[in-house]
């Protein structure tokens, strides 16, 4: 899998993911921040996360275009790394509820920008790589390593928010409970209809709580949560340090990757690297971008649920403890050994593989198993988790899934069947929609959000976890077929002067599937629970018969 690749791919791997963990770390805790903070509604938090990923992903065509034009794709990296640290440095500063809300405003678009000066020119720049004769063949697998890249720096993200929030309340003697902070902000509203049972709840947590100091615990609670917060953020400007320190100290191995063709025109050692298409080419190609671009807003529409109403279903529908079996989901010190216990069994059983491998294999799979049981022995019998636990299923899944796909797709190359990047992804559209029609089937009969009026649901009420696991193990395979693949074919079919560009507009397709995040976020307290699903199942069928159905057109661009 990792064999034969330049090394540049591998600079490219581990700067972005050190990005991406402390990007996944924010966004893991970011609309239980803003309602736990400032109170606001799930269509308010979702609108303020739909216009940041907005901002997110719209920024790339800036930086695509800065960096086409006159940067090349290594300084406007470097620039955007510093840009990003600035803005992650203003969002860890602490502030009592209520306030400090611009400040929060400002810190967003600070990393907006920084974001689309990094983002989509690291893509282009792993693109370039692949332009060389000698690696042109291996571009998709490269750009399915890179995109594991990504998913393991967001694997552990939402252990590092939990982990430090979980350190931050525990200093005052509080414990994390989900129904707290809209109980809490109700209150303090006077607009909530259960005191005594609220009174009840805060009382677990401080048992020398009254009816008198009812308020002043609410406060504390969520001053105390929202420092917790403040501190999780800080762990992206602890990873961008170390992105920055691998990605110029290894600048060699990617130096002529990173120059843009305005670039190379100018130098004499390699203006004959230049690549001139002609007008007709270059339209074709940027029509069939296009075309894709139209196609996979619907996907990362479906895909960012998982930050918002995924999340609220996680918090108000999801069961909030497990027992010690499930528990392992929840926890990557004993997740992690599993997993590697198991590769370890396939590299002993492996018949072709070599006596030193099977033995190093079976060493794993007797060590890390032990590990795994160790983990497993110290779990008590009932294990609570944050909502936001549910967010490392996704990248989890790709690192665990990637050598699966990658071997697949080489078996199926070898025998010259592996499918077009564009099928590919219409594949992925409709695996998109088999996913939300598992949350359609568990939602069937439960209340609607706005029955519950946004608090938490009964017990009665609340589903397996599984629902929501199986969910993202599905997603993650329409992932595996789309995105990185998706990327792959724009840095193939871009014309060259525009690389950048196109890779920001690859990003600007997300962009407004992001913003439409926002507008499923905005249905969660209007419609039936199931329906908020079907919406989504019914937009991805609709994008997958539309790719299916300019699939000759786009495979003809991506041989022009």
């Amino acid at each position: 899998m990792f064999k034969g690749h330049p090394k540049g791919l591998f600079v490219a791997f581990f700067a972005n993911m050190g990005e991406r963990f402390g990007f996944y770390t924010m966004i893991s805790i970011f609309v239980l921040f803003m309602q736990a903070k400032y109170g606001l509604s799930a269509a308010s938090a979702g609108f303020m996360y739909s216009t940041f990923m907005v901002g997110v992903y719209i920024f790339p065509l800036l930086g695509g275009f800065l960096a086409d034009r006159f940067l090349g794709y290594g300084k406007t990296i470097s620039l955007g790394m510093i840009t990003m640290f600035i803005g992650y440095a203003m969002l860890t500063l602490p502030t009592n509820m209520e306030s400090g809300f611009a400040l929060i405003v400002a810190s967003l678009a600070v990393i907006c920008l920084g974001t689309g000066l990094f983002k989509g020119n690291l893509q282009a720049l792993v693109g370039n790589l692949y332009d060389d004769p000698k690696y042109s063949g291996m571009r998709d697998r490269a750009f399915n390593i890179f995109y594991m890249g990504i998913n393991v720096g967001a694997m552990f993200a939402p252990s590092a928010s939990e982990a430090v929030s979980n350190w931050i309340l525990g200093k005052a003697h509080f414990f994390y409970d989900a129904r707290i902070p809209a109980m809490a902000n109700d209150f303090l509203k006077g607009k909530l209809a259960d005191v005594a049972a609220y009174l009840g709840i805060a009382q677990a947590q401080d048992p020398a709580v009254t009816m008198d100091s009812l308020r002043g615990f609410s406060e504390t609670y969520i001053n105390t949560l929202s420092k917790s917060y403040h501190f999780a953020f800080g762990v992206a400007c602890i990873s961008l340090i170390i992105s920055m320190l691998i990605f110029w100290g290894f600048k060699k191995h990617y130096k002529v990757a990173a120059m843009a063709e305005v670039q190379k025109k100018k130098s004499a050692a390699y203006k004959d690297q230049v690549v001139e298409l002609t007008p007709q080419q270059t339209k074709e190609r940027l029509v069939a971008l296009g075309l894709v671009f139209f196609v996979v807003i619907f996907f990362w529409m479906a895909f960012h649920q998982s930050a918002v109403t995924m999340t609220f279903f996680a918090r108000d529908y999801t069961v909030p403890s497990v027992g010690k079996a499930t528990n392992l989901w929840f926890d990557l010190t004993g997740l992690l050994p599993v997993f590697l216990a198991v590769v370890g069994l396939i590299f002993a059983l492996r018949k072709k593989a070599k006596p030193l491998a099977r033995g190093i294999g079976a060493a794993a799979f007797l060590g890390f198993g032990l590990l795994a049981f160790l983990r497993f022995q110290s779990y008590p019998a009932v294990n609570r988790f944050m909502p936001q636990m549910f967010q490392h299923f996704n990248p989890f899944f790709i690192v665990a899934l990637t050598p699966l796909v990658v071997g697949i797709f080489a078996a199926l190359n070898k025998k010259g069947k592996e499918p077009s990047a564009p099928r590919k992804i219409g594949y992925g559209m409709l695996i998109t929609a088999g996913a939300y029609t598992i949350l359609v089937l568990g939602s069937l009969g439960l209340p609607s959000p706005k029955s519950l009026g946004g608090l938490v649901a009964p017990a009665a009420s609340q589903v397996s976890v599984y629902w929501l696991i199986s969910t993202y193990f599905a997603v993650t395979i329409a992932e595996l077929l789309l995105s990185p693949i998706g990327i792959s074919f724009v840095s193939r079919v871009a014309p060259p002067k525009y690389k950048g560009l196109m890779q920001g507009g690859w990003f600007a397709a997300t962009a407004i599937g992001n913003n439409l995040v926002g507008v499923i976020a905005w249905f969660w307290m209007r419609v039936p629970l199931w329906t908020v699903w079907a919406i989504l199942v019914t937009a991805c069928l609709l994008s997958a018969a539309f790719i299916f159905s300019i699939m000759k057109r786009l495979e003809r661009a991506a041989n022009v």
